[in-house]
């Protein structure tokens, strides 16, 4: 089940809180929170309103059910953190000793000794490890997706749930009046024991033991967000299309490109990039822009510089092309000042060496 309270008090703004099955998994602070008018209320107050949640905070705060055999023998066990100093720190919140958290920076001789900073940095390790996963597990995942995947992989829900099974909060050390505030934030514990087993033990050694761990959660995962997408789930995501037997890896991979197209070619993408940033720069400075071309022969066009558009650079000389392999040449006006020329064999070339020169005269460096 899930409930949202929000709740206002005068001169604090608004704190709304997410709660699943009666476990607390998300707060915010808002100075205002526009789902719910409260301003009609002349008084301090507080007071509670259910308010709509969209899909994608669902996705964030539902509980996976993930597959770790019978009795869950396939939970893996978790590592040992050798050193106590780091043990120590990982199991010890900022409520133990009490320290002000107003305060910028910690004095280099009396750093904070609470797990704070390994809750923050186990947050972007799993963050890391968990993308790596995804991307190993579903190779064909789109971005999109995956993003999905992935929140609710990492959400609370998972993170309390590990660290229950693990009994993490039994080992915390923290004041007594927090007690039962942290029985609704035990995922924080997770990250912190990341974070610890990361600094002293490094990614591989993280990694091992998170893919061993997630993997059942990334499957459950994977076939919800397949089922919103209306696709019916895939009982092994692990199982693919094999090869055809006597089909070879060339052969695959030519019937795959026959299949999406080939690959775009890339190695003349220098011909259109230097013309897209020169036209960005040009559009925002609202300028008249005037291309002169030529293909070697009679001048097309008039306008500014046409009597000397067939003028080349100097120590170059003015090249012509056949029918087969054009060469066209063109000079750039901006508000009828010269800016540059090029030639190519497209008219996009050209404009592209043109423009090359126009972004030196702009003063913007370009390679």
């Amino acid at each position: 089940m899930i409930q949202v309270e929000a709740n206002l008090i005068q001169g604090k703004g608004f704190m709304v809180f997410v709660f699943l099955n009666g476990l607390r998994q998300i707060t915010w602070h808002r100075p205002s929170f526009a789902a719910v008018d409260f301003c009609a209320y002349p008084r301090p107050y507080i007071t509670r309103r259910s308010i709509h949640l969209d899909s994608s905070l669902l996705n964030m705060i539902v509980a996976l059910k993930p597959d770790f055999g019978k009795d869950g023998t396939l939970f893996p066990p978790l590592p040992e953190i050798r050193t106590p100093k780091v043990n120590q720190q990982v199991f010890t919140h900022r409520s133990f000793y009490a320290r002000p958290t107003h305060i910028f920076e910690d004095h280099p001789d009396d750093l904070s000794p609470d797990n704070e900073k390994y809750e923050h940095l186990g947050d972007t390790v799993l963050g890391l490890t968990i993308t790596s996963l995804l991307i190993e597990m579903f190779p064909g995942l789109r971005v999109g997706p995956s993003t999905k995947i992935r929140a609710m992989i990492v959400g609370n829900p998972t993170l309390a749930e590990i660290s229950v099974k693990y009994k993490l909060p039994d080992r915390l050390r923290l004041h007594p009046a927090q007690a039962i505030t942290l029985r609704a934030s035990t995922n924080i514990q997770a990250d912190a024991f990341i974070g610890g087993l990361y600094v002293e033990q490094g990614l591989e050694v993280v990694k091992k033991w998170i893919n061993g761990l997630f993997a059942p959660y990334a499957i459950a995962a994977y076939n919800i967000a397949r089922r919103d997408h209306g696709l019916p789930p895939l009982l092994d995501p692990y199982r693919r299309p094999k090869a055809l037997s006597g089909t070879s890896s060339a052969a695959l991979a030519m019937g795959a490109a026959a299949a999406h197209g080939a690959p775009a070619d890339f190695t003349n993408l220098s011909t259109v990039g230097h013309l897209a940033l020169f036209n960005q720069h040009l559009q925002k400075a609202n300028t008249k822009v005037e291309w002169i071309y030529s293909d070697g022969g009679a001048p097309r066009g008039g306008g500014p510089g046409s009597d000397m558009a067939l003028v080349p650079a100097e120590g170059e000389l003015l090249s012509r092309g056949t029918k087969a392999t054009p060469v066209w040449h063109v000079k750039v006006f901006v508000d009828d000042d010269f800016f540059g020329r090029g030639r190519g064999n497209t008219k996009k070339a050209a404009r592209n060496e043109a423009a090359k020169e126009g972004l030196k005269k702009l003063g913007i460096v370009v390679w």
